[in-house]
């Protein structure tokens, strides 16, 4: 049991660097510094978009328009940090 609460906290620290990864990739990619017609940068950046696109999306749907400006990454982060949180104090306590 131990194991898969260790786990659960890794997988959940290894989201929040892909959604890091995502979000600085596509602004190398807005200002074009990195070209998606490079094989391997289209095929990191659709991994992680892969990967983060379903939660974001959801995410967005709550939030207001902010136009240019898009905040879903900060707010999946917080909830990530928030579940943490959560597990290290009350999951924690009854497993050791």
């Amino acid at each position: 049991m131990i194991a898969l609460f260790y786990l659960s906290l890794q997988i959940l620290k290894l989201y929040s660097y892909v959604v890091i990864a995502n979000v600085i990739i596509s602004w190398l990619v807005a200002f074009n510094i990195l070209n998606t017609t490079n094989r391997f940068v289209y095929l990191v950046l659709d991994f992680t978009y892969r990967l983060t696109d379903p939660f974001l999306r959801k995410i967005r749907g709550f939030l207001p328009n902010l136009g240019a400006i898009d905040i879903s990454p900060v707010i999946l982060l917080l909830l990530i940090w928030f579940l943490e949180m959560c597990m290290k104090l009350y999951i924690a306590p009854l497993i050791f």
